[in-house]
């Protein structure tokens, strides 16, 4: 296939997915609607998306931006405000995201965990000194 074949293919992917976009889900800042676990899963919610006329974008999600992980990583899909509901919806009903509150942990756990850790790795260094001694 030569270059100029290839080229025209390209734009002519690109015009039937502009085609699908409707544009009155276009308006507003972009919000993190959903997050796939690499760059596949997130694209296939985004062509999900597409489907129903909601355009998205994909973005490496904070803390996975390591380039050299190519395809892998988390990736965070953006919607325009004016989409998110619809998208939310569209996302519910495919079962991508559920409607419960995100997993937080408690501050509390999180300190009692740290400060038992510290303890048990104090209990090995003493121990330690005491066989060495």
């Amino acid at each position: 296939m030569r270059l100029v074949e290839r080229r025209a293919s390209a734009r002519e992917q690109l015009r039937e997915r502009a085609r699908k976009i409707d544009p009155r889900y276009t308006e507003g800042q972009l919000c993190v609607v959903a997050s796939g676990r690499n760059q596949s899963e997130a694209e296939l919610i985004a062509n999900l998306l597409l489907e129903q006329g909601v355009p998205s974008v994909t973005r490496r999600s904070p803390g996975a931006d390591v380039p050299d992980m190519l395809a892998a990583g988390r990736r965070d899909l953006l919607v325009a405000e004016s989409a998110l509901p619809l998208a939310r919806e569209i996302l519910l009903q495919s079962e991508i995201v559920d409607d419960r509150e995100p997993y937080r942990p408690s501050p509390l756990k999180l300190l009692v965990g740290l400060l038992a850790a510290v303890f048990v790795v104090g209990v090995v260094i003493a121990v330690a000194v005491m066989i060495g001694a």
